[in-house]
């Protein structure tokens, strides 16, 4: 019950990084690859600030704010300085590492000793439940700070995509996703392009830098190393939640996405209960993305060919 509940709480978290890359992909259709440093961004502006012994929320929004920055980077090197998507993205992530690294000033910032977010929601439930340290959930014994912090999430990402779902229904979050539709439309209607691009990079990869910040806190550590393939993991997750919905409608499509990522984790979990050399960790990674990508299309394929045969 105690990797199930953590294999939820990890998906939950990682889909933020979903809905970023889903802003950048799919609405924007921007191979932006700043998920890989700007995850790591957050996690260590948020570290950081907890070790000094700032409060874990400003600490936590204060990583959204530094991912929002590195996007917004990515997004003016592409459109004031004419750089190639893919390659401004590169260029801000590779930066990114030797930034986080001035950031904690050593590879790697331990949390096990400083108050987080974790650690708020365990002593809230200890306080409602006045002491009690399990719980009995149909039958399982369950850690009463891993519901706590579940739950917590839970709230937080639903929160978080309420208020995404609402921006792209105002007046500017509609010219963002017209924007990726169709630029040339966009720009004859006297929209700057440009500025919409880089808002878009922005709110995408701080959302990524937030998943960032609420993973140190949870796993108790951020590390410059915690980014690597995470955009792959992202796009798997915002994949297999368009699988999921199997519709383009926005809000549940953000639904999707969150889905997604924690059917991804769950996968993962299985793999690794199942005796998967945690080595292999990025390679059936790579795998389960290889056949998110493989087989919607083939399914698509099959469905015309079966309908013929049939009639």
């Amino acid at each position: 019950m105690t990797l199930l509940i953590g294999a939820l709480t990890i998906g939950l978290i990682l889909s933020l990084l979903a809905l970023g890359v889903f802003i950048s992909f799919r609405v924007f259709s921007f191979p932006d690859i700043t998920a890989d440093g700007s995850i790591t961004l957050g996690a260590s502006i948020a570290a950081v600030l907890l070790v000094h012994d700032v409060h874990p929320l400003p600490a936590t929004l204060a990583g959204f704010c530094g991912g929002a920055a590195a996007g917004a980077v990515t997004g003016v090197l592409h459109t004031k300085f004419k750089i190639n998507g893919l390659l401004a993205g590169i260029l801000v992530m590779t930066a990114l590492y030797s930034v986080n690294l001035h950031v904690m000033g050593k590879s790697n910032v331990p949390l096990l000793s400083v108050a987080t977010l974790a650690t708020h929601a365990e002593a809230i439930a200890g306080q409602l439940l006045s002491g009690v340290t399990t719980l009995d959930v149909f039958g399982w014994e369950v850690n009463v700070r891993d519901a706590a912090v579940l739950l917590s999430m839970l709230l937080i990402i639903g929160v978080v995509a309420v208020v995404l779902y609402a921006f792209f229904r105002t007046n500017l979050g509609t010219a963002m996703r017209a924007t990726g539709n169709n630029d040339q439309m966009v720009r004859a209607l006297g929209v700057n392009v440009g500025n919409m691009i880089v808002l878009g990079l922005a709110v995408s990869n701080g959302l990524i830098a937030l998943s960032g910040a609420l993973l140190a806190q949870y796993q108790g550590f951020a590390d410059v190393q915690m980014g690597i393939g995470m955009v792959v993991w992202g796009l798997a997750s915002v994949i297999i939640g368009e699988a999921l919905v199997g519709t383009t409608q926005f809000g549940l499509v953000i639904v999707g996405a969150v889905m997604g990522s924690v059917l991804f984790r769950l996968l993962v979990a299985i793999a690794l209960r199942a005796g998967l050399n945690p080595n292999d960790l990025k390679l059936i990674t790579a795998a389960f993305v290889f056949v998110a990508l493989v087989v919607p299309d083939l399914v698509r394929r099959l469905r015309p060919a079966g309908g013929a045969r049939h009639a």
